[in-house]
Parts: structure tokens; sequence; C-alpha cells
């Protein structure tokens, strides 16, 4: 059957969807939940027929664990153990940015099912900000599984058509919350212990800069290189975030060589001629992630809508553009990366030079 997608946008509709959402997830059902980052696919993150399912809908392996989303952020203890040596630092940053795009890598308590963790020791922990998500969460009062509601490995939604697209007739419900805030996934990291100041570790990188999270300790980027295998933290897979389209991140305009007879399509970062991108080709189409400006900020929040839009067009490749690697470009460029045909490495030199 068709799923259903419930709209938020006047207070009988929110409070309708709210109790409909809640009924199923008491029901060990899944339901597709607006966060501030993507859509989320959620289920009760303590039961674990319940979290089975996200893997089901999303054909997502079993050695990938989920993010927890927890009610409050007062609520921490109750699924994962923070270290004595790294207390002060996780309470300044859960204080700072929860609720918010900050996942958190933690021991875990028993009370998490191990098909959460991909049997790891260690949980993923944040709190939504999104006013849907948390009225929804908080109705529950229970920790809710919820990794982007999409298939695995492709493009995250950030709309509630766009989770129609990838999981309609697969679950029960989406609700819609509008288009995502930040249009990336939260940032997640590790602490550790260190002198004279703690070592945060950006394991996934998203809407939380380095920037952000320097008052708190010292910032350093965990492994650029992609993974084919098991991580402790979601969205570290080698092949992620991918269209259906094969995608190619053009490091050096001058490496375009189009083959006869093939139609190609443009991800750019602002659209200029001068980057060297746009009049390489007669594209098929040229989506702009932060038209004119080069804004970071705006194309992170345009990133995944413009990826699906150009997967819609059945062209036979997607050229992207590399950006500037610093703020939200960190997190853009590690996405096209996993989801690049050719799996480029970092960008050194004339790239680094690009406009933020």
């Amino acid at each position: 059957m068709p799923t259903p997608i419930l709209p938020t946008d006047e207070p009988p509709l929110l409070h309708h969807a709210v109790e409909e959402a809640v009924r199923l997830l008491r029901s060990g059902e899944v339901v597709a939940l607006p966060t501030e980052t993507v859509y989320g696919l959620a289920a009760n993150a303590l039961d674990a027929a319940a979290v089975a399912k996200i893997f089901e809908a999303k054909e997502r392996p079993t050695f990938d664990p989920l993010i927890v989303h927890l009610p409050h952020k007062n609520q921490l203890d109750t699924v994962a153990d923070v270290p004595a040596d790294i207390a002060q630092v996780v309470k300044q940053l859960t204080e700072r940015f929860w609720p918010g795009p900050l996942t958190i890598l933690l021991p875990k308590k028993p009370i998490v099912p191990d098909l959460v963790t991909a049997g790891l020791p260690t949980v993923a922990v944040r709190v939504s900000s999104n006013p849907v998500f948390r009225r929804i969460v908080a109705t529950l009062d229970k920790p809710l599984a919820a990794p982007s509601a999409n298939r695995f490995g492709s493009i995250s939604p950030t709309s509630a058509n766009a989770v129609l697209a990838e999981l309609d007739g697969r679950i029960p419900l989406i609700v819609d919350g509008g288009a995502s805030l930040h249009g990336l996934e939260s940032t997640i990291i590790r602490i550790e212990s260190g002198s004279p100041k703690p070592v945060i570790t950006i394991v996934r990188p998203g809407p939380l800069t380095p920037d952000d999270l320097k008052p708190y300790g010292k910032v350093q980027l965990g492994s650029r290189t992609v993974l084919d295998e098991a991580s402790d933290a979601p969205g570290q897979l080698a092949k992620h975030y991918a269209p259906r389209t094969p995608l190619r991140l053009l490091t050096r305009p001058a490496d375009f060589q189009p083959e006869e007879g093939k139609t190609y399509a443009l991800l750019s970062l602002s659209g200029e001629e001068r980057d060297g991108y746009v009049g390489l080709h007669d594209w098929e189409e040229v989506m702009m992630l932060s038209p004119g400006s080069g804004k970071l900020p705006e194309a992170a929040v345009r990133f995944f809508h413009c990826l699906r839009r150009l997967d819609e067009l059945g062209v036979d490749e997607i050229i992207a553009e590399p950006m500037f690697e610093h703020g939200m470009g960190i997190a853009m460029m590690d996405k096209l990366r996993r989801a690049s045909i050719n799996k480029p490495k970092p960008v050194q030199g004339h790239y680094q030079q690009r406009r933020g």
C-alpha cells in the first residue's frame, strides 16, 4: 500500500500526526520523521524487533550502527556511560549544542540492543532540535533510533516527498515537517582525555565544524579514508550518500574528457564561469548549490536536494565540482568522495584556494 504523509503545518494537523506517529512507534513500527539535519526513519531504540524493521526497510547492513535520539539531554545516562575523565567536556558540549546536530560516541549501557550499535561497545547519541521530532519523542518518552529515511547508501532525504520517493510502500507513515534546516547529517565526535585539553575527533563531518568545537578541546579530523568495512559511526562506508546515477568528483577541469554519446550534468558550487567547470561542456543541467555566491551554509542546505534532482534527470553521469574544505565544505566533500565512482583523495594545492 502507498505510504501516507501527514502534514504538521497547522495545530490540529500536528496533533493528529503526533498521535498517529506515537501510536505506531509504541506498537513496534517504524515512522519517517523530520529532524533539523535530514529526515530519519525512527523506531523505539530499546526494542530490537522494531529496530530490525529499520534495517529491513532501508536494506541496511546490520554491521552499520545507528544513532540514538534522546527525548531530553538529561536522559543521556539512560543509554550511555560517561567516563569520568571526559565528563566535564561532555557536559559542556551537551549544554552548548543539545538539542542540535551533534552526535557523541560513548560507552553504551546494556539496555541498548546490540543491533543498534552493530555489536560495538559504543553508542552514538544526540538530541534533535526539530520541534516536530521533539514533540513525538517526548510524547513517546523513549529514545529513538533514527538513521536517514532512504534506501541504504543512497541520497539522504531532506523533505517528506524525498522520503516517499525512497520508501513508499515500505513503511507505514511519513510525518511532514517541511524542509530540513541544515541539510547535512549531524557531526559525529569521539572524545578522549588529553593534556592540557581533551581531544575531540570528528568521526563524521557535519553542520558543526571544527571551529565550533575548538573552544572545548583539541579538535582533529578522523581518517579521511573511505571505508569498505564496519565502523563505530554511521555513514563511514565507502559507498554512501550516492545517487543511482554514476557521480564523479572532478578534481581538475582539465581531467574532463566526455565520451561520445554520453550525457552529463554538473553539480556546481556557485555556477561561476571563472571556476572553470560550467564552460567545460554543454551540460544537460547545471545545479548550483549556492547560486552566484558560493556560500557553504547555503550549499549545505541544498546539497542533497540538488543531488536528488540531478539523479532524476536520467543522464549517464553526474560531474561534481570540488569545494573549499573548511567549515561545512569538509562534510560536503566527504560525502562527494563517498558517492564518487573514482574515490579521489583530499584536495591539495590549487583547489584549497577556491572560494568558500
